[in-house]
C-alpha cells in the first residue's frame, strides 16, 4: 500500500467515527465574505506564485517551525499571488488553526490543501476562510471530482485538481476543473520526477490554468514551468527553510538575480 492509498483510507474512517456536522458548516458559511477568486488571482500575464505554508511532510520528516499567519505575512510582502495551507495533522503537521490564522492575516486567495474526498471537508473549508480547495486526481473517480468542484463552486470558491499521472490528467480535464495542477512528486512512492510532471504538464489543454508543484526550489525550474504552459507554481518546502522568504519568493520569480 503507498502512501496516498493509505491516506485517503485514514480520512474515510476519520470523517465515518467522527462525521462532520454539514448544516452547522453551512450556516458558518452564510456569515463568511464572498470568496477571494483564486482563479483570476493566476490568470496574469506574468508568472504566478503560490506560497505554501508546511512545517513537515511524509518524504523529508520536519521542515520547520513557522507562524503560519505571520509566515503569510511574509508570503504577501514578497509578491505571492495566493496562499496554499496544509491542514492534514499527521504527516504535515498542519491544522485548521493555521487556515484560520493565515485568513486573519492577509487578504491574498488561499487554498486548502489537504485529502479530501468528502463535500463536508470542502464546506469546512470554506467556512474557516478558504478561497479554494486542492482535489486529488489519483484518490477519485472522475464524478467525485465533478461532485465536490460543483459543491466547491456553490460556495463561490474554486478547485483545483491535481494530477499525478496521464490517467489523473483524463479525469481532472473530464471533471469540467478550469484549475489543473500537475504534480512532481508521485503520491504512492513519494518520489519526484521534475522532468515527468513537465512532460505531463505540456498535455494539459491551453484553456486550462495549469499550476506545477512539488519539489520546485530554483528559478531555473520556474522558468521551465512557464514554457511549459504554467500561470503559477507552487512553492513550500524551500520558502518555509528560508530565513527571508520574501526574498526567495522575488528570484524565484526573477526579480532578483540568484546568488
Amino acid at each position: 500500500m503507498g502512501f496516498l492509498t493509505d491516506m485517503i483510507e485514514r480520512v474515510r474512517q476519520g470523517l465515518d467515527r467522527r462525521p462532520l456536522d454539514e448544516r452547522t458548516l453551512l450556516l458558518r458559511t452564510k456569515a463568511m465574505p464572498r470568496a477571494a477568486d483564486f482563479e483570476a488571482a493566476l490568470r496574469r500575464p506574468e508568472m504566478s506564485l503560490i506560497a505554501e505554508i508546511m512545517r513537515a511532510s511524509p518524504s523529508t520528516g520536519t521542515i520547520a517551525e513557522r507562524d503560519a499567519g505571520d509566515q503569510a505575512v511574509r508570503y504577501e510582502r514578497g509578491g505571492a499571488s495566493a496562499v496554499s495551507v496544509l491542514t492534514e495533522p499527521r504527516f504535515f503537521d498542519g491544522s485548521l488553526l493555521d487556515l484560520r490564522s493565515v485568513r486573519r492575516k492577509t487578504r491574498l486567495p488561499l487554498l486548502r490543501k489537504d485529502f479530501i474526498i468528502h463535500p463536508a471537508q470542502v464546506i469546512e473549508a470554506r467556512a474557516e476562510g478558504a478561497d479554494a480547495v486542492l482535489l486529488i486526481a489519483g484518490a477519485l473517480s472522475t464524478r467525485e471530482l465533478e461532485d465536490l468542484r460543483e459543491v466547491a463552486e456553490e460556495l463561490g470558491m474554486s478547485a483545483l485538481v491535481e494530477a499525478h499521472t496521464e490517467e489523473d490528467l483524463e479525469k481532472a480535464v473530464a471533471s469540467g476543473s478550469r484549475m489543473i495542477g500537475v504534480g512532481a512528486r508521485d503520491l504512492e512512492s513519494l518520489e519526484v520526477d521534475w522532468a515527468g510532471a513537465v512532460r505531463l504538464a505540456a498535455k494539459v489543454p491551453t484553456d486550462r490554468v495549469l499550476v506545477l508543484d512539488d519539489g520546485i526550489d530554483s528559478r531555473r525550474q520556474v522558468v521551465e514551468a512557464q514554457e511549459a504552459g504554467a500561470a503559477a507554481v507552487v512553492v513550500g518546502e524551500a520558502l518555509m527553510r528560508s530565513d527571508q522568504p520574501e526574498v526567495t519568493i522575488r528570484r524565484l520569480l526573477g526579480a532578483l538575480k540568484a546568488l
